[in-house]
C-alpha cells in the first residue's frame, strides 16, 4: 500500500440545461412623450392633487419562428382643477424568443409572461418622468397581466367569427 493521494473519479458533467421557455434577448424604448401643456400655472397653482388614469395594453408582433416583439403600452393622463396637468404615452417593447414549449403554451407566455417582465422598466421611466415634469412620481400599480389575457380571450370568444383570411391583431387592454 503507498501512500499516494487517491484522484477522485471524475464527476458526470451535468445534464444539458433545457432552453428557457422565454428568454429576453433586449428590452427597448419604443416611443416616449410627456406632455406638460399647463405648466407652470398647473404646478405653481396646485391646491389639490391631480387625479387620472392609466390605460394599458399589450401589442405582438411576430419576428419569424421562435421571435417576437412584444409592446408594452402606457398611456397615463391627470388632470387639475379640470385642466390637464399631465399626458405620459410610453411604448416600452422587448425582443423575446420562445423555447422548445408546446404551440399553445406561446400566446401565454407572449401575452403575460413577457409583459411581465418588461413592466417594473416601464413603470420607472413613467415614475421618473412625472417626477422630472414637475409632479409625484406617478407610481402604477402592479399589473396582473394573467386576468388581463383572460378578459381579453373572453371577449375574443364573445366577438363573431373573423371572415377566412383575416386575422384580428394580438393584443390585450
Amino acid at each position: 500500500m503507498t501512500d499516494e493521494p487517491t484522484t477522485p473519479a471524475p464527476e458526470a458533467p451535468p445534464p444539458p440545461a433545457a432552453a428557457a421557455p422565454i428568454t429576453v434577448v433586449t428590452q427597448y424604448v419604443k416611443d416616449l412623450s410627456f406632455e406638460n401643456p399647463n405648466a407652470p400655472a398647473v404646478l405653481a397653482n396646485a391646491t389639490e392633487a391631480p387625479h387620472g388614469n392609466v390605460q394599458v395594453d399589450v401589442q405582438v408582433r411576430p419576428l419569424g419562428a421562435s421571435n417576437f416583439e412584444v409592446s408594452l403600452i402606457l398611456r397615463a393622463e391627470t388632470k387639475q382643477k379640470g385642466q390637464l396637468a399631465y399626458l405620459v404615452e410610453l411604448v416600452y417593447a422587448g425582443l423575446f424568443v420562445i423555447g422548445d414549449v408546446p404551440p399553445e403554451r406561446i400566446e401565454p407566455l407572449i401575452m403575460v409572461e413577457a409583459p411581465r417582465f418588461l413592466f417594473p422598466f416601464a413603470r420607472a421611466i413613467v415614475m421618473a418622468l412625472t417626477r422630472d415634469g414637475g409632479y409625484a412620481p406617478l407610481l402604477i400599480n402592479p399589473i396582473d397581466f394573467a386576468v388581463l389575457y383572460r378578459d381579453h380571450r373572453q371577449r375574443l370568444a364573445q366577438q363573431p367569427a373573423a371572415p377566412a383570411g383575416v386575422k384580428p391583431a394580438t393584443a390585450v387592454s
